[in-house]
């Protein structure tokens, strides 16, 4: 059996920077990961949008993070090497009725304490944006939205963490895990690892995890969103990252450059059951390129160059679940993160 002070499940972006974090300190760290490298699952196929946090709900630990998060992307891009784009976001409008919910969520996101939002009218949203389509009535403008490299921020979280003496075992699947007074042990197909802190980062699976501990059950059911990715050429079509309204389906189809110079489109929002279906499906596809033609009627269609499909890791209560489980010592949770 091999031991480890600390045991982390899923080298995802959330586990790689985990990993990352503990590194700099006197731990023996191991990372279980079920694919053959870092970044497999929902990590590189995602908006890769750092959101200012207007939308999360008041008091939840979602609106927490989001905040928190906006606020270290840029020195954390900086301290790996990372691409990170302060774009702003716009929340688009089209009828005037639709003022008291932009308004709504502006002092959502003061309360959330998201600095610099403004209501802009339709000719100063015309004025940043000219693509956009001009029956715009109005846009929420949050200045700290941002843009990512979700692969190049996993990949290099997790070289940062392997220089530091972290072990990554690859193509490992966990099957069952265990408690006992001096800790965790974790059954693989390759094996069983011990370690006496055990740290739940493993996506659309954290729910798996959690359950083979603790009596207070998490259910994870996936959200699929399919995109189309756009040639460099365009990647300046838009220069913020552009949302609808949101809906109960979430901040709906947006439209983004990426901090890679393309341009993107997406996602679809459908629950499903598979947590292995990442298949695009006509329908998606379809749905995408058509939803997004209400924020920017002339996208250059016949510049997408692939489409790709990824799950959000959805828990049912819609926040994010932080934390040492409450009844069970030394298990922590990081599972729910949908988004961001």
């Amino acid at each position: 059996m091999k031991q480890s002070d600390v045991l982390i499940i899923g080298a995802g972006v959330i586990g790689c920077m985990t990993a990352r974090e503990l590194s700099a300190y006197d731990f023996s760290i191991t990372v279980l990961e079920k694919n053959s490298d870092v970044c497999e699952e929902t990590s590189k196929a995602n908006s890769g949008i750092v959101h200012s946090g207007v939308d999360a709900k008041v008091g939840t630990q979602k609106a927490k993070y989001n905040l928190l998060g906006n606020q270290m992307m840029k020195q954390t891009c900086e301290d790996l090497e990372v691409a990170f784009v302060q774009n702003g976001t716009l929340i688009l409008a089209f009828f005037e009725h639709d003022l008291v919910e932009l308004e709504r969520l502006r002092q959502q996101g003061i309360q959330n304490g998201v600095p610099h939002l403004q209501i802009l009218p339709r000719d100063k949203v015309l004025e940043m944006e000219p693509n956009l389509n001009p029956d715009v009535y109005a846009a929420l403008y949050a200045p700290t939205g941002g843009i990512v490299d979700p692969f190049q921020l996993t990949i290099a979280s997790a070289e940062v963490a392997s220089l530091n003496g972290v072990k990554f075992e690859f193509q490992t699947t966990v099957t069952k895990v265990v408690r006992n007074d001096q800790g965790f042990e974790v059954m693989t197909d390759k094996g069983s690892f011990f370690a006496k802190i055990l740290v739940n980062a493993a996506g659309t699976f954290s729910d798996d995890v959690h359950n083979f501990l603790s009596a207070k059950k998490l259910t994870i059911r996936p959200r699929k969103g399919e995109y189309c990715l756009f040639d460099k050429q365009v990647g300046q079509f838009v220069h913020s990252t552009i949302f609808q309204l949101p809906t109960s389906a979430g901040k709906g189809v947006l439209v983004t450059p990426t901090a890679e110079g393309n341009l993107l489109i997406g996602p679809s929002s459908v629950f499903i059951d598979d947590k292995e279906d990442k298949e695009t499906t006509i329908e998606g596809i379809r749905y995408v390129m058509e939803t997004a033609k209400t924020s920017v009627p002339n996208l250059p269609m016949r510049e997408i160059i692939t489409g790709f499909a990824g799950l959000r890791a959805a828990e049912v209560n819609g926040d994010f679940i932080l934390g040492e489980a409450e009844d069970v010592p030394n298990l922590y949770n990081a599972a729910g993160i949908e988004s961001p």
